[in-house]
Parts: C-alpha cells; structure tokens; sequence
C-alpha cells in the first residue's frame, strides 16, 4: 500500500495542487517500510492525480483538494483524506490508527495558494 501526502517539506500542505512536494509511505502490514518525498511536476487540471495512481498510490491526504481532482481520484479507486494538518507522518499514522477521516474539504477557487474552505 502506498500513502502519498501532499506536503510542504514534512508538513500536510493546504492545497493539493500547489503543494511543494509529496511524501509518499509505503506500508507493509500497516507500518511504514520506506518514505520518499518528491517534488511536485507542477500543477495542471487532471495531472496529478494521474501521475499519483501511476506511482501506484492508494489515499492521498491534504488539507484542501479541488472537486476535478478528487473525482479523478474516486474514479481511479484512489482514496481521498482532505482536511488534514500537521505533520505529514504523523497524519498517515493518523489514518493507519482509523483516528483521520476526511472533512470533504473542497478548494472551489484557485486564485488563492494556501486557504481552502469547505
């Protein structure tokens, strides 16, 4: 299994799209074996959550996500966590632990770089 974070160094980032990097952790019997961070390609509408589910991902957590993304990501069976902050680690052994649960946190306007509501 494999966790992508959309992330500002080791930190859940605000909006999917215009996050610095993705930490990506891979999971052997819901413990992290490997972590790697990244950088994000660039933000164009579809790219992302292509490039994610050709790595193999299976959730993605940030804070905000706009709806195209997460649509693209249900229809690859991706899993979508938004809503969530902190530490990046820590928010995946958040999610392993059942404790992270997304708030359906979509970004609707994206002249903005780092608020996104619900």
């Amino acid at each position: 299994m494999k966790i992508a974070v959309a992330s500002e160094g080791k930190m859940v980032t605000e909006h999917f799209g215009h996050c610095e990097n993705f930490n990506i952790f891979e999971l052997e019997n819901n413990e992290i074996v490997n972590t790697q961070s990244i950088p994000n390609p660039g933000h164009r509408p579809g790219f992302l959550p292509n490039f994610l589910n050709d790595m193999g991902v299976n959730v993605i957590i940030s804070g905000g996500m706009g709806g195209g993304a997460i649509e693209i990501f249900n229809e690859k069976g991706i899993e979508v966590i938004t809503g969530a902050n902190g530490v990046a680690e820590t928010a995946v052994n958040s999610y392993l632990q059942g404790k992270l649960k997304s708030t359906g946190s979509v970004c609707h306007e994206h002249h903005h770089h780092d608020k996104c509501g619900n």
